[in-house]
């Protein structure tokens, strides 16, 4: 379908052919739409604050601003409101006198400054002074630009359409600044929700093959970040333990259904295979060697995927967790037979609320304990397998544990 003629165009040609004088004919072309120009559209409709104790001042440049197509123009001569005004109006820009009773100039710039409300919006001074430490001081609290009283038409727009101009900029990076932050922050939230439901779905995989355990690993998380907050953590670490923590079983996706499941005591050789799983969940989480980096990329590119997650800070924690959860305090665990201190704290902690789901949930080879037995049980390992300080923390929060494992109870 061909173009539609521009009729506003096709008339000044017209008027051209037609032997039109030049004046008319810019006059219909400074009119036309297509030659209107959206920036200047856009800073005429911006609103001017006029601060000025002298009313003939003020209404010489409202004049002169609305004669050159700024009609959205506030006052006050009054130096006191001048802020308060500003804050309720949100203008784009200040004409604001240096000279006035009660608060000048200086002081309301200064003022504008503190104000994050109004710290951005570019003032023009009005003054007849001339002395160097008045604009130094008035540069120095931000102003943009001065104009010289008595004020000057010619002077005077095409400052004020530099200042809004500007402005105008400023705020357009600044919308799609804020709209690049939303996009991002959306992204990242999916992101988060995506690696922490395969985290989730990783450790069920190991923990239960088909939910046959229930809500173990996420109790787990729950409790080791209730021990957290009693300690004082960080809220993102806490966060970053949690999803950790519900890792530290994963080792047993190395280990035989005959083992994990088996109904009875296991014997000494059959023990010795489930003591491997911390190693193998350590293996699975822990960050590649060069050597490993490099095969994995020649193979797929979604290799470099995978080693970018597994890189990263929740991932290395979830791989000591895997690993040093059934360390003992007293030096008598496994894998590594690590002690006291030497345990990372991550691995510390999760030991205690797996022991506890342990001990108070219902597995193929025994029956779930009554809390006040798991408690007194826990304290008997005070100091043999279970860290005195991280135990008593445990404690404090018994409470909100208790109110976790009611929650997240497995179905019967």
């Amino acid at each position: 379908m061909p173009d539609q003629p521009n009729t506003s165009l096709e008339s000044t040609k017209s008027h051209l052919v037609n032997g039109g004088s030049i004046t008319h004919t810019l006059a219909q072309l400074s009119d036309s739409s297509i030659y209107r120009d959206p920036l200047i559209d856009r800073i005429k409709r911006m609103k001017i604050f006029i601060v000025d104790d002298e009313e003939a001042t003020v209404l010489i440049c409202k004049r002169y601003l609305e004669k050159a197509g700024y009609e959205n123009c506030i006052y006050t001569t009054d130096s006191t409101k001048a802020i308060d005004m500003a804050i309720d109006q949100s203008p784009d820009l200040m004409l604001l006198d240096i000279r006035m009773p009660n608060i000048n100039g200086l002081e309301i710039l200064k003022l504008m400054k503190q104000n994050p409300v109004l710290r951005d919006v570019p003032v023009i001074i009005l003054t007849a002074e001339v002395d160097p430490k008045v604009k130094a001081g008035a540069l120095e609290f931000g102003a943009h630009d001065f104009l010289s009283k008595p004020v000057n038409s010619l002077e005077l727009i095409p400052r004020v359409r530099s200042a809004l101009t500007i402005r105008s900029h400023l705020q357009q990076i600044a919308h799609q600044k804020a709209d690049l932050e939303k996009q991002v922050k959306s992204r990242t939230k999916e992101l988060f929700q995506s690696r922490r439901q395969i985290i989730l779905s990783l450790a069920r995989a190991a923990e239960h093959r088909d939910n046959e355990t229930g809500n173990h690993v996420i109790r787990v998380g729950v409790y080791s970040a209730l021990i957290a907050q009693q300690l004082g953590w960080k809220p993102d670490k806490i966060e970053m333990l949690q999803q950790a923590a519900q890792l530290h079983d994963v080792g047993k996706i190395g280990i035989s259904d005959e083992i994990l499941f088996k109904p009875g005591r296991l014997d000494p050789e059959e023990f010795a295979i489930i003591e491997k799983h911390c190693m193998i969940g350590k293996n699975i989480i822990a960050p590649f060697d060069a050597k490993e980096r490099d095969a994995l990329r020649a193979h797929a590119r979604l290799g470099e995927g995978i080693l970018h997650i597994r890189n990263s800070p929740l991932m290395i924690m979830a791989a000591r967790i895997a690993q040093t959860h059934h360390e003992n305090w007293n030096g008598k665990g496994y894998p590594l037979g690590l002690a006291g201190e030497d345990i990372p704290i991550e691995g510390r902690i999760v030991a205690i609320a797996d022991v506890f789901d342990a001990l108070s949930s219902a597995r193929p080879y025994k029956k779930a304990l009554p809390r006040e037995k798991c408690f007194e049980i826990m304290k008997e390992m005070r100091g043999v397998k279970l860290d005195p300080k991280l135990l008593d923390a445990f404690f404090k929060c018994s409470s909100k544990i208790v109110e976790v494992q009611m929650t997240l109870a497995d179905d019967e």
